[in-house]
């Protein structure tokens, strides 16, 4: 056993290491400043110019087409980061890397110009790919051995994600509504760099968990492909001669067209809709050039796939193929949930009934105080369990830390002290957007138990019950909008509905996103995990430009038909994809090959 994966053990915070808690933050600060800016994106485009906060007044379909695109990114560059830090950085590195790119990019948008505005993007872009795809495979390398306390570790991990994200939203929407975009974009930016140097301070905390990989390669039983002799191990495996399923000229040569085709959708797209110049202007058999690359691109990732699959040894091979379900699945599970920062947050602020009255508005900033503290105290309650335990250790880092959420107190005492002396109450348009993350900060230590007790589903159930989840969402959405007549662009529809599609939502979300990592670093081949979650968020990405294409439609469905028949197709597709997971069980349950 790796004697720094026991040490970690050793110092305990709510019964797991407190390495995983630096992570937990870590995490939580990058998403904080991720949907900070991200949940500004659609209001910001969307935002008319003359106005008391202007924006750039694009329609919807263009704003989303750049929203999906960037979105998208964010999920391919994983795949290179994951890579780079495999074989060259380690994932420690790989990590401080992205922070400090990210945080270059926040502070390149907070200008608001046109060149800093897409400087920003790209580097946001960058970043991400060298910390997305690590921060988890430190989570797996520290789990090593340990493979039961995973999917608890994964949900309280997913904690910190949605408590970044939570506060993010929160605060940088508030700054942005009612100061400027620019103090929404510049705050995302410096608890990004606290962050980093956050997890940087702590490195002593692990070891040599997630350092500089080293030549020497550590062989599993059964995880490692095409093993020719897994009985030679331990003393013998520096000079066994190990078959691998290297990448054959055959694929590379996939490999690079399948990219090329869909990077060059992934730019063409938002360039055709916003700019009305295209890369590709074609047409074959009636398809436009955009779509036939697309679907020549996922065509030729097929093949690769599936030729890949067939030279893995069979334990090795039907786990890749429940992975490969497993990934499908998330496709169709993001391609809908992602309208929370898409056509959901226009619904908030076109839509929605925000203004509240009287005792209605008193109720609410009540209500809103006790959703913005309780969550504070709960986190401040680790940092103090975090600080006992590694304050000897990891101080300068546990200062970092403090002054962070220092920071984060004071803002939101002035955001509380401002509210509650207005006398009536406009709800935030980006304040819906918290609603997620605070039913998972809520909810997850429900999910982790239920994950850990004799009642846990099987992966496909969990998938299956997820999905069917997120369409009572949409359906709920459908009968809210049901009253608003055709091609209207403005409603006052009750916030209650908003309320509970975001609930239901959410614990569809923690059915699928938590134990979904976790299920990959269990069926993946140990030395492929960095580089196979970033192949797992390929899926996202796909599933990310979907959901903001589809979301584009808004204005053409509603026109049409109706904003309600818009949200009943969003509800009817993951019911229905969500009951074929669950048929599809007991095939997955048998590929897995008792991984549970």
């Amino acid at each position: 056993m790796n004697t720094d994966i026991e040490n970690l053990f050793k110092d305990k915070v709510l019964g797991h290491p407190a390495g995983l808690f630096i992570l937990f933050f870590t995490e939580m600060w990058e998403r904080f400043s991720f949907y900070g800016m991200r949940i500004l994106l659609v209001l910001f485009l969307t935002a008319p110019i003359l106005s008391d906060n202007p924006g750039w007044e694009w329609p919807r379909e263009h704003a989303l087409a750049l929203i999906g695109t960037y979105a998208s990114l964010l999920y391919l560059t994983p795949i290179i980061g994951g890579w780079i830090a495999d074989k060259i950085t380690g994932y420690r590195m790989a990590v401080v890397l992205g922070c400090i790119i990210m945080t270059l990019g926040h502070a390149s948008m907070a200008l608001e110009t046109t060149a800093s505005f897409y400087l920003g993007l790209a580097l946001l872009v960058i970043g991400t790919g060298f910390f997305k795809p690590n921060i988890t495979s430190i989570i797996s390398e520290m789990y090593k051995g340990k493979e039961s306390k995973k999917d608890g570790a994964y949900t309280i991990f997913y904690m910190g994600v949605n408590a970044g994200a939570f506060f993010g939203m929160m605060l940088c929407g508030y700054l942005a509504e009612n100061y400027g975009w620019s103090w929404g974009f510049g705050l995302a930016g410096i608890f990004m760099f606290l962050g980093m140097l956050q997890f940087l301070l702590a490195k002593n905390l692990f070891g040599s968990v997630g350092a500089k990989p080293t030549k020497i390669h550590e062989v599993e039983i059964p995880q490692n492909i095409n093993e020719e002799r897994p009985e030679l191990r331990n003393d013998q495996a520096e000079e066994a001669p190990i078959k691998l399923n290297p990448f054959t000229m055959f694929d590379k040569i996939l490999v690079v067209l399948s990219s090329v085709g869909g990077l060059l959708y992934l730019f063409n797209d938002p360039l055709e809709k916003i700019g009305g110049t295209s890369l590709v202007p074609f047409e074959v058999g009636g398809l436009s050039g955009t779509n036939f690359v697309v679907l020549t691109a996922l065509f030729l990732f097929l093949i690769l796939l599936i030729t890949r699959i067939v030279r893995y040894l069979p334990v090795v091979r039907d786990r890749i193929i429940a992975v490969s379900i497993f990934g499908l699945l998330t496709v169709f599970f993001f391609s809908f949930f992602e309208q929370s920062l898409g056509s959901m947050t226009l619904f908030a602020r076109d839509y929605t009934d925000r203004t509240l009255v009287g005792d209605s508005a008193m109720i609410f900033k009540i209500v809103d105080a006790l959703l913005t503290t309780v969550p504070l105290i709960i986190i401040t309650w680790v940092i103090y369990l975090l600080f006992k335990k590694t304050f000897t250790r990891i101080g300068a880092s546990n200062i970092v830390l403090a002054i962070a959420f220092i920071g984060v107190w004071g803002l939101v005492l002035y955001r509380l002290y401002d509210k509650f002396s207005q006398e009536g109450n406009e709800v935030d348009a980006t304040w819906f957007g918290i609603l997620n993350s605070f039913f998972i900060i809520t909810l997850a230590p429900l999910f982790s138990r239920w994950w850990e007790s004799k009642y846990n589903p099987s992966a496909g159930m969990k998938y299956g019950i997820g999905l069917i989840l997120l369409g009572l969402g949409f359906a709920v959405l459908s009968y809210g909008a049901s009253d608003i007549p055709s091609g209207a662009m403005t409603a006052s529809v009750s916030m209650i509905f908003l309320i509970l599609a975001y609930l239901l939502h959410t614990m569809g979300e923690l059915c699928i996103s938590p134990v979904g990592l976790s299920y990959l670093s269990k069926l993946v081949p140990a030395r492929m995990i960095g580089f196979m979650f970033g192949v797992w968020y390929l899926a996202i990405a796909v599933g990310q430009k979907a959901a903001n294409t589809m979301g584009g439609m808004i204005d053409k469905i509603s026109a049409e038909y109706s904003l309600g028949t818009f949200f009943l197709i969003f509800a009817l597709i993951p019911i229905g994809v969500g009951v074929i997971a669950m048929i599809l069980n007991p095939i997955l349950k048998k590929l897995m090959h008792g991984i549970r």
